[in-house]
């Protein structure tokens, strides 16, 4: 969703309508007060708005943004933040992000408009990024107090914290230093004001060490004052790093006071391809892999491929049950039969894994691992499609497509194994897009897929990060993590490594030089320390972040990598661990099925539409919340807990208790064209009078403060961090390079001839 107007004010085609009920009720007598669900982002280009922004968009809440350097940005007074409907005053914003507390000029109009409606409807202002001072209730960052960058800094949250908005956190807020040689941060650490002005209170929620004396200066603090309400941030983020993922869900909540549309999971899943195959095995002389397209032809044949064990089956089915985390195997029916065939006609590891099925999740990916695109033509690295006499590319027909599904699926049902015949991983997502080599689909692809009844088929998220259709089947965009297919043994895995990611004056392949997704390693890693040292934790870092970016897709390792040295398990561990470290057991890792999060990308994208669109509308009025979207488009909403939704008979609860609030999808009920949920009394706001407060406004803040280099510009965590690097990238170039794969993506992609 673009940062334009999130919704329309009204609709006049309704086809659903939910309503939420705070129990919060009005003085009697009392003309009721409307407020709309969706927020006010007023910004100034900087890159704090933009992350909350960010949040908020990947939330599904809706929001109106005003550009401050636009010339023909509308003027913000009391017209513009509310009215009169039916006779209601109405607050048409329900919290307000600015970039700092006053962005303004002094004695700005503007401000005071701001002030005042704040003030009468009881709305609360998020300041993005505003330095430590008097008028937002903190001393100046001196005698004690810091100014300057807080990289690496443990912040902490607070004990009101905890018990507040940020209670799904256990406690610590690392800062991020990914790069000693950038400024990746900055900020303002200074103590409360004390005593406070008459009336005022300022409560810290996040902390951090002020250097060189034992005091704490705030980092993440409310400031209540004048019938007002203030967050005050004193220091500057992006999106993408880890202090500001970790405390966004907060600041959302905090403004919306727990009430909004939208939620936001932390999604963690990792499909394991190329079961009861024998991957091959990475050269670490050749410096390619014998026997697929990545070697020059000619090279050595395949040796030694690389294939789990029963022990590696116990291993892992051990391993999930002690994280209480489920791996998705992607199977191909044909590698078992390949094995009967040499092996006196038994395969060990299928009939294991088909005894403990139960403890794993199955996925289709094909029966051999046929490349499912053109017809590849393999005399020359890289590989090209073939062409027919009449220069036309020679497509896999949609027989042998067919015939790739429904064997499997046959192989399947013979030998015992239960699989959802609907989701498929095809091998190397091949049939799909292959840039640069197959710029289109295979259109044999879709009408097969149709044929078989997939509905969910998995696509590469470093290729394609949009989920889109293919006929009557969606795709589910899975990210690539930086552990190779070809590799079973540590050493392998830091070699290839090194070949991929270091320059060709380092000895290795120089394909990370002027990439635009990813970085080079300033020297070869140790090929013995290399891997625990360096890429486990680098490489946890990244997956973690999709973890903490509301992402529910997918990730994908192969079956060798649960082989010989394990080496998936220490990666796999660090995310988790990493993860359990930093929440409380209210905000659990959410591990969804390919199914799930295809749904889930596939209801956001409705919401998403209805939204940009205008279709949808919501407001509350006293005890109850309505939202109008078109019919069938499932709405996202995040409720206090204690939240039921009322039936034509009788109650059920409303979605599922997450980080201390309640938050899913709804329709209305049988026989219904409405939803109203009744919230808990708790967790509602309190009624607040429609007649104007006087309210005073602080002086106005600096047009512009500090931002580093590395917060502007987002600073990868390491070489294959391609998300960061192509933002980078974009942001040096101006341009970005369209359907570029990660320079890792040939490890993961390589066919196997």
């Amino acid at each position: 969703m673009g940062r334009t107007t999130r919704f329309a004010a009204a609709c006049a085609a309704v086809g659903l309508v939910v309503a939420l009920a705070p129990a919060a009720v009005a003085q009697a007598g009392a003309v009721q007060q409307r407020i709309d669900l969706r927020l006010l982002v007023v910004d100034d280009g900087g890159p704090a708005t933009a992350a909350i922004a960010d949040e908020l968009d990947s939330a599904g809440t809706p929001y109106t943004r005003v550009d401050l350097n636009a010339g023909n940005r509308p003027t913000i007074n009391a017209a513009f933040l509310s009215d009169t409907v039916s006779g209601q005053p109405r607050a048409k914003y329900q919290a307000v992000v600015l970039p700092n507390d006053n962005p303004f000029g002094a004695g700005s109009a503007e401000m005071a408009a701001l002030a005042a409606f704040e003030s009468t409807f009881g709305i609360r202002q998020v300041d993005a990024y505003t330095y430590s001072r008097p008028d937002v209730g903190l001393n100046w960052a001196q005698d004690p107090g810091y100014i300057g960058s807080l990289d690496g800094v443990a912040a902490q949250v607070t004990a009101a914290g905890t018990s507040g908005p940020f209670g799904y956190l256990k406690g610590a807020v690392p800062f991020e230093d990914n790069d000693p040689t950038v400024s990746e941060s900055y900020g303002y650490l200074a103590t409360p004001l004390a005593p406070q002005p008459s009336g005022a209170t300022f409560t810290t929620y996040v902390d951090a060490p002020i250097p060189g004396t034992s005091a704490r200066g705030s980092l993440v603090g409310e400031y209540a004052h004048d019938g007002r309400r203030e967050l005050v941030v004193s220091f500057v983020y992006n999106s993408y790093q880890q202090q500001f993922r970790l405390l966004a869900r907060g600041i959302v909540e905090w403004a919306t006071q727990g009430i909004h549309l939208g939620a936001d999971r932390n999604y963690f899943a990792v499909h394991i391809d190329d079961l009861f195959l024998a991957d091959d095995r990475w050269s670490t002389t050749l410096k390619c892999t014998p026997g697929d397209v990545t070697c020059p032809p000619g090279s050595n044949p395949a040796t030694d491929p690389i294939r789990m064990t029963t022990a590696d089956e116990q291993y892992a089915k051990q391993w999930s049950g002690q994280h209480g985390f489920t791996l998705d195997f992607a199977y191909n029916g044909g590698g078992s039969e390949d094995f009967k065939a040499e092996n006196g006609g038994s395969d060990p590891l299928a009939h294991q894994f088909i005894t403990d099925q139960a403890s794993f999740r199955w996925l289709n990916h094909t029966y051999t691992h046929q490349f499912l695109g053109c017809v590849q033509d393999v005399t020359v690295v890289p590989w090209r499609c073939s062409k027919d006499s009449a220069n036309k590319t020679v497509w896999t027909s949609q027989a042998d497509i067919t015939s790739q599904i429904n064997d499997n699926l046959t192989w399947a049902a013979t030998n015992g194994l239960t699989v959802d015949r609907s989701v498929l991983v095809t091998g190397e997502h091949s049939g799909l897009v292959s840039n640069p080599q197959q710029p289109t689909d295979n259109p044999y692809l879709a009408p097969a897929l149709a044929a078989t009844g997939v509905a969910w088929t998995a696509s590469d998220a470093s290729r394609e990060p949009q989920q889109r259709t293919l006929g009557s089947t969606r795709t589910v965009p899975r990210h690539p993590i930086n552990i190779f297919y070809n590799a079973g043994r540590v050493e392998e895995e830091v070699d290839e490594y090194n070949w991929i990611y270091t320059s060709q004056a380092q000895g290795g392949s120089g394909s990370c030089e002027g990439s635009a997704v990813s970085t080079c390693l300033p020297a070869p890693l140790d090929t013995t320390t290399g891997y625990q040292d360096y890429i486990v934790p680098l490489e946890a870092r990244i997956d973690l972040g999709h973890v903490l970016a509301n992402d529910p897709r997918p990730h994908f390792i192969h079956q060798s990598n649960l082989a010989e040295d394990r080496i998936a398990y220490p990666l796999l561990e660090r995310v988790l661990g990493d993860y359990n470290n930093l929440f409380t057991t209210g905000a659990p890792v959410v591990n969804p099925s390919q199914k799930e999060a295809g749904v889930e990308l596939q209801r956001r994208a409705a919401w998403s539409s209805a939204v940009t669109s205008g279709r949808v509308t919501a407001y509350r009025v006293g005890n109850t919340v309505t939202i109008s979207a078109p019919s069938g488009v499932y709405v996202p909403a995040t409720v206090p807990t204690g939240t039921v939704q009322r039936l034509v008979v009788g109650t059920t609860a409303f979605g599922s208790g997450y980080a201390g609030l309640r938050s899913g999808w709804t329709l209305p009920g049988s026989l219904q064209t409405s939803v109203t949920l009744v919230l808990d009394t708790a967790g509602t706001p309190a009624a607040q009078q429609s007649s104007a407060v006087a309210a005073t406004t602080s002086t106005p803040a600096p047009r512009s403060q500090p931002v580093p280099s590395g917060v502007r510009t987002p600073v990868p965590a390491g070489p294959g961090d391609h998300d960061r690097a192509g933002k980078a990238r974009l942001a040096k170039r101006g341009a970005a390079r369209v359907g570029t794969a990660a320079p890792h993506a040939a490890a993961h992609h390589a066919a196997k001839r």
